[in-house]
């Protein structure tokens, strides 16, 4: 099970790459960008999962998975979007949740 989720940025914005280079600069200290920024972990292991995510014209879609402890990708979830809210809502247009169906 994986909760979907499309990060509209406000146009020009270049949020995913700004969100990389916070990671990699020690800026954003909650998460670590792997796989050549494709993936990203949370630095506390309690947060179990990763967010793979990829931008195109200016929509960031993001796949957040828990295969260790299914059912915790909320964690994820909550951590990344209060991050968002807190230090990058200028950059945001618009959030769109998908949550998993259940089967």
């Amino acid at each position: 099970m994986a909760i979907a989720m499309q990060i509209i940025e406000q146009p020009g914005t270049g949020l995913r790459q700004r969100l990389l280079h916070a990671m990699r600069s020690g800026e954003l200290r909650t998460f670590k960008a792997e796989k050549r920024g494709k993936k990203v972990v949370h630095l506390n292991a309690a947060y179990h999962g990763w967010i793979t995510w990829e931008d195109s014209h200016g929509v960031i879609t993001c796949e957040i998975k828990s295969p260790q402890k299914p059912g915790e990708e909320w964690k994820l979830l909550s951590s990344f979007l209060g991050r968002l809210a807190d230090k990058y809502s200028e950059q945001v247009h618009s959030i769109h949740i998908q949550f998993p169906d259940g089967e």
